[in-house]
C-alpha cells in the first residue's frame, strides 16, 4: 500500500476511540467502533448532516494540506519541493530584507544578503530537530525523520510566501496579513506532525504550540519582542 509507519501510526491514533486489541494483539472494534458501523452502514446518519460534514473535512483537509502529506510516504520524491519552498523563502526575506525568525518577520535587517538565507534556513532546521525531540519524549516516536523534514520544509509555505506579500502591499497590509499566515503555518506544521510522526492532531498541536511558545521566549530574551 507504500504506507510509512508514521502514516499506519497516525490512523490507528485516529481510530483509537473505535477500535482495541485482542488476546492475539490484533486490532478489532469495539463497543463504539461497532456502534459506528453499524450506523455507516444502516445509513441512518442524517442527508443534510452528511453533506454539511463533508464539505467541511474536504476544506479541511486542504486546508492542513492532508492531500499532499498523504503522499510524502516515499519523502526523496518530495524533498525537492520541500527546499525549493525554504529557498524561495530565504530569498524572498533577503530581497526583502526583512529578519525571518521561524514565525516572525522584523523589517530592515542589518544581515548581508548570505547571512538572511542562511538564517532561514537555520530556522527550520532548527524546527525539524526541536519537534523531531519532543515528538519522541512526549509521544515515544523515533521513525520518519526524512518525511518530517519534507513536510516541515513543505509547512512553511505560508511564512516563505510573506516576504513578496511585504513587497508587493502596503507595510501595514502586510504586517496584518502576516498573523493570519503564522496561523497557517502551525496547522500545516501540525499536520506534518501528524502524517511523519504518526500522532493525532491534537497532540501534533501541543509539539507546534511548545515550538511557538520558544520562538517567542527567544525572541523576548533577546529584545526582539517587548
Amino acid at each position: 500500500m507504500n504506507l510509512g509507519v508514521g502514516t499506519v501510526y497516525y490512523h490507528l491514533d485516529m481510530l483509537s476511540d473505535f477500535i482495541g486489541q485482542d488476546k492475539h494483539r490484533k486490532y478489532i472494534l469495539n463497543d463504539r467502533g461497532r456502534l459506528l458501523y453499524r450506523v455507516l452502514t444502516e445509513g441512518s446518519v442524517p442527508p443534510t448532516l452528511a453533506v454539511g460534514e463533508a464539505f467541511s473535512h474536504r476544506l479541511g483537509r486542504w486546508l492542513l494540506l492532508s492531500p499532499v502529506f498523504a503522499r510524502t510516504t516515499r519523502p526523496a520524491r518530495w524533498l525537492p519541493v520541500a527546499i525549493l519552498i525554504l529557498l524561495l523563502g530565504a530569498v524572498g526575506a533577503a530581497v526583502a530584507h526583512v529578519d525571518a525568525l521561524l514565525f516572525f518577520y522584523f523589517p530592515f535587517s542589518a544581515y548581508e544578503f548570505e547571512t538572511m538565507v542562511l538564517v532561514f534556513f537555520f530556522n527550520w532546521v532548527g524546527a525539524f530537530l526541536l519537534s523531531d525531540l519532543l515528538i519522541y519524549l512526549l509521544y515515544r516516536r523515533g521513525a520518519g525523520n526524512l518525511q518530517l523534514l519534507t513536510c516541515l520544509g513543505i509547512s512553511a509555505f505560508p511564512l516563505a510566501a510573506f516576504p513578496y506579500l511585504y513587497l508587493l502591499v502596503p507595510y501595514g497590509v502586510s504586517r496584518l496579513l502576516l498573523l493570519p499566515l503564522q496561523v497557517w503555518s502551525l496547522l500545516l506544521m501540525s499536520s506534518a506532525l501528524c502524517f511523519a510522526k504518526g500522532v493525532r492532531l491534537d497532540r501534533a498541536i501541543v509539539v507546534s504550540l511548545t515550538i511557538l511558545y520558544l520562538n517567542v521566549m527567544v525572541l523576548v530574551a533577546t529584545g526582539r519582542l517587548a
